[in-house]
């Protein structure tokens, strides 16, 4: 038998290593004995990340598709975040015609994009400014600079991925349909794991769609150990795996979107455990009493007005006059203003039965009127209690070091020799085979400005590991963290929050290999 027949098993696995995935896909095909050696070289998880400030559309998009894929991977999803003045719609399809149908792929337009720089390898944080003229246009200036792609793709053995729709139809006083959106994130973990609470959910809000309601159902009924992060006020287009979750954009509109990672009941042996991972840094502050919600008028879904008094008290407060005071009081006239608000309400736990859940729900101050304070969103009631919060350059560059040792803590976990004990894990991508780190998702916040590196974290800890980022108005992170602010503020127990402000939320993926001894049986 001669040619590439002939090829020793681990010389052929040294050549398919190096191919592009076009190319390692073909030879997949080319028999049984290459398929198995193919299996073998991605036999572990793998990201591939790439960012383009190219100023044109096809030209970005194809630069960060040829790096993610210059590599063996099997794309098992996709995310892209572009400039404010790329289309969306181009974009989309120009990515799920080159990864195909059975790629769940997200593409969102974000506020900024994080990533490695295909021309110069360099990390890069790029945070964009749209300010309209007068006449609701754009500048050239601005059309100039709000241009780019930051792409992942992610292939991880032992998971499945999928992208589930939060639909609401388009036939007049609709809501979003809640139920049927849980429904399908149970019924598809349930159809590829042997449970219903995925590992993990990465989730994508509309803008003009208020996804307090809807966090609260899914920090409800998902386990703590389920990681739920994602950005909850952005544009997007979504395509499922299935075409059964393709629907109709002329019936619905998307409110939400939830690309879920469910463990595979048909995991192959020899495969390990992927691993979801997140931590915060917060750069907003309490001060002041708590003050109490007496009478609440919501403006449609834009804006709520809140008549409020001192809690224990029952004087109407002077709302302008205490803005004043406020801003007359701070230091930063740029800061951001906004009430944290304590919502506890009564959540179905699973049919038939409720549960009161306490929850830490921020909104952002408008402005005010007499005795009506005016905040961003609707859903606070009567009775609801508050503090004011303002963004902070202190809190946030200590929450970013706290973020950095966190993630230090995972490094070093990772350099034990005892992974398979491990309860986490963590490393550097290129040791992966071994256990560790292998790549990391960022949803950094808009208001946080230009002064903050916030991938450093990560990549300090974490050097050559592969990572993207979006920058967001509203970043989603289910971490305690946060909820320890509200007790430092308030001494009760702690309020869950999901939904944050001028705040970074990591995702960081590990993988922990298989016990040698479970190889051995």
């Amino acid at each position: 038998m001669g040619g590439f027949a002939a090829v020793n098993d681990d010389i052929l696995e040294n050549i398919l290593f190096r191919l592009p995935a076009l190319s390692f896909a073909s030879a997949a095909c080319v028999s049984k004995s290459w398929n198995q050696v193919c299996d073998r070289v991605l036999s572990c998880p793998k990201l591939a990340s790439a960012l383009s400030l190219n100023p044109s559309l096809p030209d970005a998009v194809k630069e960060v598709l040829e790096k993610v894929l210059s590599g063996p991977i099997r794309p098992q999803f996709a995310i892209a975040s572009i400039g404010l003045q790329f289309s969306l719609e181009a974009t989309h399809q120009l990515i799920t015609e080159r990864l195909g149908s059975r790629v769940p792929v997200i593409t969102n337009a974000a506020c900024g994009i994080i990533g490695r720089d295909v021309v110069t390898n360099t990390m890069r944080e790029v945070r964009w400014h749209m300010i309209p003229e007068e006449d609701g246009s754009y500048s050239q200036e601005s059309e100039k600079f709000n241009r780019g792609i930051v792409l992942i793709v992610g292939y991880l053995p032992g998971l499945k991925a999928d992208a589930i729709p939060l639909l609401r139809p388009k036939s007049e006083h609709q809501f979003p349909m809640i139920n049927k959106f849980m429904m399908d994130i149970r019924g598809y973990t349930a159809s590829v794991s042997c449970c219903i609470a995925p590992a993990g959910i990465i989730l994508f809000g509309d803008q003009h769609s208020n996804l307090t309601l809807v966090l609260a159902e899914i920090d409800c009924a998902m386990p703590r150990e389920t990681v739920i992060v994602g950005d909850a006020s952005s544009r997007f287009l979504c395509s499922s795996g299935h075409n059964s979750r393709n629907y109709n954009a002329d019936l619905y509109h998307f409110d939400a979107v939830a690309l879920v990672f469910a463990r595979d009941k048909n995991k192959p042996n020899g495969i390990g455990e992927t691993r979801f991972h997140a931590t915060l840094s917060t750069g907003v502050i309490p001060f002041g009493p708590e003050l109490k919600a007496l009478c609440v008028t919501s403006k449609g879904t834009e804006c709520s007005w809140l008549i409020a008094s001192m809690n224990g008290y029952h004087q109407i407060l002077d709302i302008q006059r205490l803005l004043d005071d406020i801003s007359d009081e701070m230091d930063d006239e740029s800061a951001d203003l906004y009430i944290g608000v304590i919502q506890k309400r009564q959540t179905s736990i699973e049919p038939g039965k409720f549960e009161l859940r306490t929850s830490l729900a921020f909104y952002e101050v408008l402005g005010g009127q007499e005795e009506y304070l005016i905040v961003d969103g609707v859903g606070i009631k009567p009775g609801d209690t508050f503090l004011f919060y303002h963004s902070d350059w202190d809190t946030a560059s200590a929450s970013c070091l706290n973020a950095y040792e966190n993630l230090r803590v995972l490094n070093t976990a990772s350099s034990s020799k005892n992974h398979h004990f491990l309860g986490d894990a963590a490393g550097a991508a290129g040791s992966v085979g071994n256990g560790g780190v292998f790549g990391g998702l960022m949803f950094s916040s808009h208001y946080r400005g230009e002064s903050y590196f916030d991938s450093y974290p990560f990549c300090s800890n974490f050097p050559g590991s592969p990572l993207a980022g979006m920058v967001c108005n509203k970043e989603i992170g289910r971490d305690p963290a946060v909820s320890s602010m509200w007790q430092q503020a308030k001494e009760e127990s702690p309020a869950r929050c999901s939904l944050h402000v001028c705040t970074t939320v990591y995702l960081v993926f590990s993988y922990v290999p298989p016990s040698p001894y479970l190889l051995l049986n």
